[in-house]
């Protein structure tokens, strides 16, 4: 049996990446790498934005997604920015 632990780690506030893809998508967005390529970027970083922060941030590409969904980057992913 498993047990709920209340104190969550800063990362566990962070959105999912599935959360923030599906989310995406609704806001009709039809796939990472288009959005990558839609903004000059090379096709793979929309995804790493999402998913790999540790291999270098892309605060712009983070803004892009953010935009599209209507949120600031902090509310996205609040481990990354801890001074907010």
């Amino acid at each position: 049996m498993t047990t709920f632990d209340s104190k969550q780690k800063p990362a566990q506030r962070d959105w999912h990446k599935a959360d923030i893809k599906a989310a995406l998508e609704k806001a009709g967005v039809k796939s990472l790498r288009q959005l990558s390529l839609d903004h000059g970027f090379s096709c793979v970083v929309a995804s790493r934005a999402i998913c790999n922060p540790e291999k270098g941030r892309i605060r712009s590409m983070e803004r892009i997604i953010a935009d599209k969904l209507s949120k600031r980057p902090e509310e996205i992913w609040p481990s990354r920015y801890p001074d907010q």
